[in-house]
């Protein structure tokens, strides 16, 4: 019994002294991107490449859409959000966007939101 103590207490002892030993690694900030900072989210840089993938035909007139215009700021910026409402309703929804295909992603419609939330940048 006591040569169990004795191993007991060599074992706590030895993980004690490990772990203090352990240095902590500093803190850092994330690095600034567009899925997590909204500052970073344009129009130009972010929002026109997400509508012409995932927007198109409908809301591009020049492909034949005849639904309000996206391909342009002031038109996406005037719904964006309705556009956020209904990209965000399930497929079986009425009025879930993009029609006939499939929900977006999550990543997708957080940068259509971090766009809002930033003023709606050009």
């Amino acid at each position: 019994m006591k040569k169990f103590l004795i191993q007991v207490g060599v074992i706590s002892l030895s993980v004690i002294v490990f772990a203090a030993c352990h240095k902590k690694k500093p803190q850092t900030e994330p690095t600034a991107n567009a899925t997590t900072n909204p500052a970073t989210v344009s129009y130009a840089v972010n929002m026109k490449s997400i509508v012409a993938e995932h927007c198109s035909p409908c809301h591009i007139p020049s492909k034949g859409g005849n639904k309000k215009a996206f391909d342009n700021y002031d038109g996406l910026k005037s719904s964006i959000d309705d556009a956020i409402r209904r990209i965000e309703l399930n497929p079986t929804d009425k009025g879930f966007m993009p029609a006939m295909h499939a929900k977006l992603s999550d990543s997708t419609i957080a940068i259509f939101k971090q766009w809002r939330d930033a003023g709606t940048p050009q």
